[in-house]
């Protein structure tokens, strides 16, 4: 009779520690996807942390190159001024020396007024690649001045006066996989395409 007993305790218990198996793989098979999803999610915004100071570390160096050169430069009839240049080059080195993708981005900038653009799309880039914006003419009310925007397109002074000084942005295209991964929770999400950086200096010449 004991003997009996103690077999069908231990059926028993190997049933229950079965069971015990099969609701560990469960919730292991339901926390899979939260966990893959923080862990995505802390190394890509981390990513864009660091590489949104980066950008704007560089465009705060490219605009206080570019305002301290001659303004001078920016009247000529044709070509791209030299203090321009200077800016783009700035941008253009620093991210091939930080073995970022410069994207091909041309030499030859896109004239607007006293803004000139540069754009590219290539070398395997995600798109929409990487744009540079030189506003050497930017100007902002004195007080009370809101942030400037990635486009560089100058603030209305709105009477007041009206330091010129030279924006610099730069459009960075960005790959997120944290948009992918949030699928696995069902979640749609729409990140920005781009990481921008946005620096403006007053011009001394």
């Amino acid at each position: 009779m004991i003997r009996r007993i103690r077999s069908y305790a231990c059926r028993s218990g190997h049933r229950a520690l079965g069971r015990d198996q099969g609701a560990q793989i469960v919730e292991f098979a339901v926390a899979l996807p939260l966990l893959v999803v923080f862990v995505v999610g802390i190394f890509d915004f981390s990513n864009a942390f660091t590489l949104k100071q980066r950008l704007t570390n560089i465009a705060r160096d490219a605009a206080r190159a570019s305002a301290i050169d001659p303004s001078a430069d920016v009247g000529q009839s044709s070509g791209t001024p030299l203090s321009v240049m200077d800016a783009f080059q700035i941008v253009d080195n620093y991210m091939i020396g930080s073995n970022l993708n410069d994207c091909g981005i041309g030499t030859t900038g896109s004239p607007s007024g006293l803004t000139w653009t540069f754009t590219g799309n290539g070398n395997g880039c995600t798109p929409p690649g990487l744009t540079i914006i030189v506003n050497r003419g930017y100007y902002f009310p004195q007080n009370a001045a809101a942030t400037p925007t990635p486009s560089c397109v100058s603030q209305n002074a709105g009477g007041q006066t009206a330091p010129l000084s030279t924006c610099v942005s730069i459009q960075y295209a960005y790959p997120w996989k944290f948009g992918q991964v949030s699928s696995l929770l069902g979640a749609g999400l729409i990140l920005p395409q781009q990481i921008s950086a946005v620096a403006v200096s007053l011009n001394e010449n």
